[in-house]
């Protein structure tokens, strides 16, 4: 009897299973075929059509690169790495008292002082570097200043949050047994938590800084400064040629600072 009323168990679980399935991929499908109309409303098909052949056109124009250019894109780049390396120390400078106040193993409390940590680093993590940048260009006029401060302020959520996390899975018997000396607060946090986060801290840091080259390039397309002035007005112009040397420079930076950064955070896990 027992094993009848567990095989009816079993049974019944299964169907639900398969309701909750099939249910799934039913709002699934309706919701996709509703985007899709809503696509086909927006989308003006005769320029589909044509893309493949504009396409074409467009590359034929872009090549070659206009080699000459780079002699002025150098002082361009180095702004873009400048916006790049100190916006990510002011957000990372920023992000570490952030970090110790939203665990829950450091915050001084957990009803009020966490849910303030955790809308910061909240907020920063859903405002892009680029809306962050059009708001200061606008209060401070355009510049790298702008720039960093926008790169700055969009990398408080992205390392406070990886940080946080990392300080709440510390070993608590570290902190127990500092604790037990009769050490304060602060030296708690010094002595037995500092030093078991600290590679994951730089690592994320490195990390965070390889994102910020990628994002630095495009801040100048709103005035932020950086090779993204020169990639802005070159296509306002309609320089293809000028605007192939910017794409392939900017790749080979990225390249070049996720190697670099590859490199230093496998020596530091």
């Amino acid at each position: 009897m027992g094993q009848l009323d567990q095989s009816t168990l079993w049974h019944s679980n299964n169907r639900r299973h398969a309701r909750i399935v099939w249910g799934f991929w039913f709002i699934t499908v309706l919701l996709t075929v509703y985007c899709w109309q809503v696509m086909n409303e927006e989308t003006m098909w005769i320029f589909v059509y044509d893309a493949p052949e504009q396409g074409a056109d467009l590359l034929s124009r872009m090549f070659p690169p206009n080699w000459l250019y780079i002699n002025q894109l150098y002082e361009a780049l180095w702004d873009t790495l400048n916006i790049a390396t100190l916006g990510t120390l002011l957000g990372v400078i920023l992000a570490f008292p952030v970090a110790f106040l939203a665990a829950r193993n450091t915050t001084p409390s957990t009803r009020f002082v966490r849910p303030v940590a955790l809308f910061i680093i909240a907020a920063s993590r859903s405002i892009n570097s680029l809306i962050w940048a059009l708001l200061l260009v606008s209060i401070l006029g355009p510049g790298i200043l702008a720039g960093i401060i926008a790169i700055g302020l969009r990398s408080i959520g992205f390392v406070a949050k990886l940080l946080y996390e990392s300080i709440e899975e510390t070993n608590g018997t570290s902190v127990e047994a500092i604790e037990s000396t009769g050490a304060s607060r602060f030296q708690v946090i010094n002595y037995a938590i500092i030093p078991q986060i600290l590679p994951a801290f730089l690592s994320i840091a490195i990390f965070r800084w390889d994102i910020n080259i990628r994002e630095s390039t495009i801040l100048g397309l709103v005035g932020a400064g950086g090779i993204g002035l020169f990639l802005s007005s070159s296509l306002n112009t309609l320089a293809w040629p000028q605007v192939t040397l910017i794409i392939l420079v900017i790749l080979a930076t990225v390249v070049v600072s996720e190697y670099f950064s590859a490199k230093v955070r496998s020596l530091l896990i």
